[in-house]
């Protein structure tokens, strides 16, 4: 069985790769503004996260795993953090902040659980 964490890095570089093909999956439920310059910042932001997933998936057990999840948590809870100051009277602060907060949370949660059962 793969780890937990290899599981949470390939769903994150699978959702991942949806926004670099398709920037709409994250603009429209933000309610973004469709331009070019945002969709190549989400572009951006979604090739940061196929790294970080990829990473998470390759790393094996102990530092390499535990310095991946760090760098997935870090993005991910930055971008619960930075995020929804842009989204002031969207009424989707709450949305973006906490997805990036959740995402983070399961991959340092996958990490206690690969770590407990010695993976």
């Amino acid at each position: 069985m793969p780890s937990f964490t290899s599981l949470v890095g390939a769903a994150t570089a699978t959702f991942s790769s949806a926004l670099v093909v398709a920037p709409q999956v994250l603009i429209g439920p933000a309610r973004l503004v469709d331009t070019a310059d945002t969709r190549t910042l989400v572009r951006a932001r979604g090739a940061r996260d196929i790294v970080t997933g990829l990473a998470l998936m390759a790393a094996p057990a102990g530092r390499a795993r535990r310095l991946a999840t760090a760098a997935r948590v870090l993005c991910d809870w930055t971008d619960a953090v930075v995020f929804p100051s842009a989204l002031a009277g969207r009424g989707t602060r709450g949305l973006v902040a906490g997805s990036a907060w959740a995402w983070g949370a399961l991959a340092l949660g996958a990490l206690a659980l690969d770590e407990r059962a010695g993976r």
